[in-house]
């Protein structure tokens, strides 16, 4: 944007340089032409009154001792011809016009040029006439000598322009320096000028750039720059305030919300526990079963908490073995599979470690496989499949973890939709509040993990969480068997 603004800017003084030079060198021109033919004018007029009488009489008695002394003054050759271009009086001896004026004449007939054509035609030579320094012809004045109305003659000055347009070149001269000089000033200015009225615009991206990944405290300057852009700077940062006060109340409600529950299921895992003096053999599975749910609801609130300081850079990382976790998870997910008549498996490498935030894996797998259960329909088959990890040369790689299931599925603009918070199909299978999958994404954010859904070869869904592996160079590397 900077190379653009200074783009326009330049382009935008040097035309208005040359606007100012350009007229300015031409009203120059004009006004010395002007000057020099103004006075020639009146010289071949006074030389035109005296010429009257001689031209009549083909007398040139005092005439040619003035045009003489004309010449011999100032340089100018002038002569006076009749009615029919014969020279009557001339200031040097035998001059001819042929001899006055630039070779071929302009507008030549004959012996006669054209200017005294003009004039023994009865008309004024104009003062619209302009010498241009690059023209080497003489001015030439032509006037008529009339009597009674009839033009019996003209009078005739020829002026040698050189010093006319030496001057000239002198004024042109200064007037582009000067402008010159104004235009690598205004060049100059350009980049100051530039910084000057981006400043805001930088220090708004930078803040946006900063705001956008997660640094909710950044702010914009709005000390300098045009008043327009220190406005828009205002705006952004009321905007920014606005964001923050009201994340900070949602993560202040979540986790109020989850900081509460947490007692009820201590005093529940307590009274749970105490069940198991009452309990024969045969119901000490399910016994454990159940305390192992009130242990994972109470990781599910600490994943709340968690998940109400994101905007922490530091969270608890923990090593979890992922086929352990899985095999979890499918034994607490398979009394339920049972009574809807579905299969649920465990599949895949024997064990892998990953290190990851606690309790996002389990809470991950307990969504997906839920909602497999939920609108996969009764028969429905899932399978959590751990597929092999995936490491590269300097020990980062990643880890990915499918269910699948064989149920109806979604179409591929639906999938797109269905990590979005509140977002619910419309089909079949137990309503729900639709925020199971936006929370399991933002909890495997945290840790730089991903959740993609997408159809199955078949037909049903393939949720796949892929999971980031890192070298650890202080402790250990991912444990794999």
């Amino acid at each position: 944007m900077r190379r653009r603004l200074v783009t326009v800017y330049v382009t935008l003084l040097v035309t208005a340089c040359l606007a100012l030079a350009v007229p300015l060198c031409v009203s120059i021109a004009a006004r010395g032409t002007s000057d020099m033919l103004l006075d020639r004018i009146n010289d071949t007029a006074r030389f035109a009154g005296l010429a009257e009488p001689g031209v009549l009489t083909g007398d040139e008695g005092t005439l040619a001792g003035e045009l003489a002394a004309y010449d011999q003054v100032y340089g100018i050759a002038a002569v006076v011809v009749d009615r029919d271009g014969s020279v009557v009086a001339s200031s040097r001896p035998g001059l001819t016009l042929a001899e006055l004026g630039p070779a071929g004449w302009p507008e030549s007939d004959g012996q006669v040029p054209g200017p005294v054509r003009t004039a023994l035609a009865g008309n004024r030579m104009g003062a619209d006439t302009v010498v241009w320094p690059w023209q080497d012809g003489p001015l030439v004045v032509a006037e008529p000598i009339g009597r009674s109305g009839e033009v019996v003659g003209a009078a005739v000055t020829v002026s040698p322009t050189e010093s006319l347009r030496r001057a000239m070149l002198l004024q042109w001269g200064v007037a582009w320096f000067v402008v010159t000089g104004l235009m690598l000033v205004g060049c100059a200015a350009a980049g100051p000028l530039t910084r000057w009225l981006l400043r805001p615009i930088d220090d708004l991206d930078e803040a946006t750039r900063a705001v956008s990944g997660g640094s909710l405290d950044t702010r914009v300057c709005t000390a300098a720059g045009p008043e327009e852009l220190r406005r828009l700077g205002e705006s952004f940062n009321q905007m920014a305030d606005t964001i923050t006060s009201m994340l900070e109340s949602q993560r202040t409600f979540v986790a109020y919300a989850s900081h509460q529950v947490r007692n009820p299921l201590a005093a529940l895992r307590l009274r749970v526990a105490g069940l198991s003096r009452h309990l024969g053999p045969e119901g000490m599975e399910d016994h454990r079963l159940a305390l192992d749910e009130v242990d994972r609801l109470t990781r599910i609130c600490d994943g709340l908490l968690t998940l109400a300081r994101t905007e922490d850079p530091e969270h608890s990382m923990v090593w979890e073995d992922v086929r352990e976790v899985v095999d979890d998870r499918v034994a607490a997910w398979s009394p339920i599979a049972e009574r809807a008549r579905a299969v649920l498996v465990g599949e895949g490498v024997s064990s892998v470690s990953v290190r990851c935030v606690e309790g996002t894996l389990d809470q991950a797998l307990d969504v997906l496989i839920d909602n497999a259960l939920k609108f996969g329909g009764r028969g429905v088959r899932i399978s959590v499949r751990v597929n092999e990890p995936v490491i590269g040369p300097d020990g980062d790689g990643y880890l990915d973890v499918h269910v699948v299931d064989d149920g109806p599925g979604l179409p591929a603009g639906r999938l797109e939709r269905a990590t979005r918070p509140f977002w619910r199909d419309g089909g079949g299978g137990d309503g729900g509040s639709g925020l199971g999958l936006s929370i399991v994404v933002t909890l495997l954010e945290l840790q730089g993990a991903e959740l993609t859904l997408r159809s199955a070869p078949s037909h049903g869904i393939d949720a796949r969480i892929r999971l980031p592996i890192h070298a650890d160079r202080s402790s250990k590397s991912p444990a794999l068997g």
